[in-house]
């Protein structure tokens, strides 16, 4: 099916269009995990903890490409609403350029203070020395990582969301042959499994660059451009949401970490870990339906088609509805199985995982109505209102819940906090959509 941001959408038509990218964020999520899989059952528990206890820190830095795609494709593609397709293509060229270098200079600062950092976020002995290992791996190509992420909102943009998913199943498809080999067949331990995921990011990085430099049939290519302060600045604080909402997750993980090792011990963390990888899996189907639809509704914003802003905000809500009830039933089902692909070596871990899992999964009833909202904020330029959804639902509700909750209810208070800070900031994205409909006419 041909679809073009300025089609009408109905059911079908979004679900096709947004299909893609929602393939794509969940395939992105499963090779993210395969890490996981192959250190804990290969390596052993101490490298698995050490790799959820850096991924936070190494997360924050790969966010910036977040920032860049989800705030720079709505900019690009409001601008291609209003018929200046030159100029779109300027402000996507800028944004690409910049991308690269920012990547280049975060990672060599980040390569300097790695292990200060790791040392500062409570990692010690054994684990300290696997934290620095897999970290200086995966910071080696930290650019190709930024421009993956900025890419893959950009290929939405440019009508492309297939090619972007061929781009994520290449990138994914190389990570876990990679860990295969690396891992489980020449069995080079937790070098092996960051070097694999380092290749992955590559691909993931340098194939759409490839693309968008040659000439292609697409709406945007990469072409001279002049360094413009004002769009980097619109596009900086409209993407600051996505960047709050991943530095946010990044840091609360933190917070976790340490709050489980005070009431868990190294067991904590590993369970947690596995938490998070389903987690991402499972939330990737928000993220890339929002991602997917978002140009679609910068598009007709940009074009002043009111109406069908009003009809998108109305189909989407009915299929993220339909989305949080699956997930919670196929999550409350998996609970043990999934846990056991991770850790059921352990019996003890075992249990403490499935019973986290079994609660954490509640969380999932409620979560995409933020993700959601906050990317709709983003689709009209309304960075503020994104930025401070995802600032209260990823750092603030969750922060505060699990300081106090565990207190009360112990180690369930840690896995209830998510489920809390998700509701209530459902709430808050509901009130600010209420409160919004007048000034965008949705």
């Amino acid at each position: 099916m041909n679809i073009q941001l300025s089609d009408h959408f109905n059911y079908k038509r979004l679900l096709c269009f947004s299909m893609p990218s929602i393939v794509m964020m969940i395939f992105t999520s499963v090779y993210g995990v395969v890490d996981g899989f192959f250190v804990s059952n290969f390596v052993g528990k101490t490298p698995f903890a050490a790799v959820n206890f850096i991924m936070p820190f190494l997360m924050i830095l790969g966010s910036v490409g977040f920032m860049f795609g989800a705030g720079g494709s709505a900019l690009v593609a409001k601008t291609l609403g209003e018929g200046k397709h030159e100029k779109a293509n300027q402000y996507f060229s800028m944004l690409i350029y910049v991308s690269i270098i920012s990547g280049i200079v975060i990672m060599c600062v980040s390569l300097l203070l790695l292990r200060p950092i790791a040392k500062l976020m409570g990692a010690e002995g054994a684990m300290l020395d696997d934290c620095v290992l897999y970290g200086r791996i995966i910071l080696t190509v930290l650019p190709a990582l930024i421009l993956q992420y900025a890419f893959q909102n950009f290929f939405i943009t440019a009508e492309k969301p297939q090619l972007g998913l061929v781009v994520s199943i290449a990138a994914g498809a190389t990570n876990i042959i990679g860990d295969a080999l690396f891992v489980a067949v020449f069995r080079w331990g937790l070098a092996g499994a960051a070097a694999a995921t380092a290749l992955g990011q590559v691909v993931g990085g340098l194939l759409p660059l490839i693309y968008f430099v040659r000439p292609n049939t697409s709406l945007l290519h990469l072409t001279k451009t002049q360094y413009d302060g004002n769009v980097l600045l619109k596009t900086c604080t409209n993407g600051s949401s996505e960047l709050m909402s991943n530095i946010s997750i990044s840091l609360v993980s933190m917070l976790y970490n340490i709050q489980l090792m005070k009431y868990a011990g190294e067991n904590g963390v590993a369970a947690y870990g596995v938490l998070m990888y389903v987690n991402m899996i499972f939330l990737a189907a928000f993220i890339g339906y929002s991602n997917g639809t978002a140009p679609v509704v910068s598009y007709h914003y940009g074009a002043g088609n009111y109406a069908e802003m009003k009809s998108l905000l109305k189909k989407s809500f009915m299929i993220i509805g339909i989305f949080s009830v699956s997930m919670f039933v196929i999550a409350e089902v998996m609970a043990m199985p999934l846990s056991k692909i991770f850790v059921g070596y352990d019996r003890e871990l075992l249990e403490l995982t499935a019973r986290a899992f079994a609660i954490y999964s509640f969380s999932f009833l409620f979560s995409g109505i933020a993700i959601y909202g906050s990317a709709f904020f983003t689709a009209l330029n309304d960075g503020l209102i994104s930025a401070l959804i995802s600032f209260l639902r990823t750092l603030l509700f969750q922060v505060v819940a699990v300081l106090l909750l565990p207190i009360i209810l112990g180690i369930d208070g840690i896995w209830i906090s998510v489920v809390a800070a998700e509701i209530v900031a459902a709430m808050v994205t509901i009130l600010f959509l209420i409160g919004k409909r007048a000034k965008y006419h949705y």
